[in-house]
C-alpha cells in the first residue's frame, strides 16, 4: 500500500515559515508583501481559486486584495490596470486569474505584466530563465511538487520521470525543474497523442500526471514502487453529495495506492502546495534578497 504524500500538511508547514519571514520583516520596519489579483468574469471555479488564494494570502500577513471586473472588460482596458500596477511601486505581485473571457489575448496580458512581479511565472523572460537555470520565481504548482519531495526526503536523482501532460501552466515547467542540476531526474514528456502511453509510464520512478481526464492513470500503468504525484482536479457527477459532484484527481486512486510507492491524494495533495508556492513567490518579489 503506497505511502501518502500530505500536500495539505507540507503547505501549512511552508505557510507558517512564511508568516514567521512577513512578521520579521514588519518587526524591522518593511511594510508588508503585496499582491494584487485580477479577475475578469465570473467563472465559479476561477472565483473559488481566487478567494482561497486571497484568503491564505492574508492569514500570513500579505496584503492581498482580488480586483473584480466585468467579463465584458476590454483588452486595453485590462492591459492599462496590469501597467498600473506594473508602475505602482507599492505592488510586489500581480496575478490574472486564468482563462479569460475569449475576446482577450491571454498571451498578449501575461507578456505585460512585469517579470519582476510575476508571481505567477508565467512571463516568457521569467519562463526563459527557469529553462537555464537562472530563475527568479518558480511556477507555483511544479515548485510544490517539488517542495513536497523535498520535504518527504524522496530523491530524484538518477530516477525516470514521467509527466503525462505538457501545458505551460504544469508539464512543461514541471519536466524543467525536472532535469534541473541537483533534482538530476531524466524525464519523459507524455501527452494525449504519446504512442505506447502505458509502457512509457511503467518505466517512471517518478510519475507526474497532469493531463485534466479524471482517472486516466490506471493501476496497469503504473510501476510497482513508483511515486505517483496526482496534479488533476476533476469534476464527477455524485448524486450522493450535497452539492452533486466530487473531486477526483487523473489518477485511480483506489487501484494505484495498491501499486505505488508514495502517492498524493486529491484534493489535499499538490493544490494547496500551488497556492503555498504563490505565497512564496509574492514573498520574493517583495524582498528578493
Amino acid at each position: 500500500m503506497a505511502k501518502l504524500i500530505d500536500g495539505k500538511t507540507v503547505a501549512t508547514l511552508v505557510r507558517t515559515e512564511i508568516k514567521e519571514q512577513v512578521a520579521l520583516l514588519k518587526e524591522k520596519g518593511h511594510r508588508p508583501p503585496c499582491l494584487r489579483v485580477i479577475l475578469v468574469g465570473e467563472d465559479p471555479a476561477s472565483a473559488t481559486y481566487v478567494r482561497g488564494k486571497q484568503k491564505a494570502a492574508k492569514e500570513v500577513g500579505i496584503d492581498a486584495e482580488t480586483l473584480f471586473h466585468d467579463a465584458n472588460m476590454s483588452e486595453l482596458a485590462l492591459l492599462n490596470l496590469v501597467n498600473d500596477l506594473n508602475e505602482d511601486t507599492t505592488v510586489d505581485g500581480i496575478l490574472v486569474q486564468l482563462p479569460l473571457p475569449s475576446h482577450i489575448d491571454e498571451s498578449k496580458i501575461i507578456d505585460t505584466i512585469s517579470p519582476l512581479k510575476d508571481v505567477d511565472c508565467f512571463h516568457p523572460a521569467n519562463v526563459g530563465r527557469l529553462l537555464i537555470g537562472e530563475p527568479k520565481f518558480l511556477p507555483c504548482t511544479p515548485a510544490g511538487i517539488m517542495e513536497m519531495l523535498r520535504r518527504y526526503e524522496i530523491d530524484t536523482r538518477g530516477m525516470h520521470a514521467v509527466v503525462v501532460g505538457r501545458s505551460n501552466i504544469v508539464g512543461k515547467p514541471m519536466a524543467s525543474l525536472l532535469v534541473q542540476k541537483g533534482v538530476d531526474a531524466t524525464v519523459t514528456v507524455c501527452h494525449s497523442r504519446t504512442r505506447n502511453l502505458p509502457e512509457i509510464t511503467n518505466s517512471a520512478d517518478l510519475l507526474v500526471s497532469a493531463i485534466g481526464r479524471a482517472a486516466f492513470v490506471t493501476a496497469d500503468m503504473v510501476k510497482p514502487g513508483a511515486i505517483v504525484i496526482d496534479v488533476g482536479i476533476n469534476r464527477v457527477d455524485d448524486a450522493s453529495r450535497t452539492r452533486g459532484y466530487r473531486l477526483v484527481g487523473d489518477v485511480d486512486f483506489d487501484a494505484v495506492s495498491e501499486i505505488a510507492g508514495w502517492i498524493t491524494p486529491v484534493p489535499g495533495g499538490v493544490g494547496p502546495m500551488t497556492i503555498a508556492m504563490l505565497l512564496k513567490n509574492t514573498l520574493t518579489a517583495a524582498h528578493p534578497g
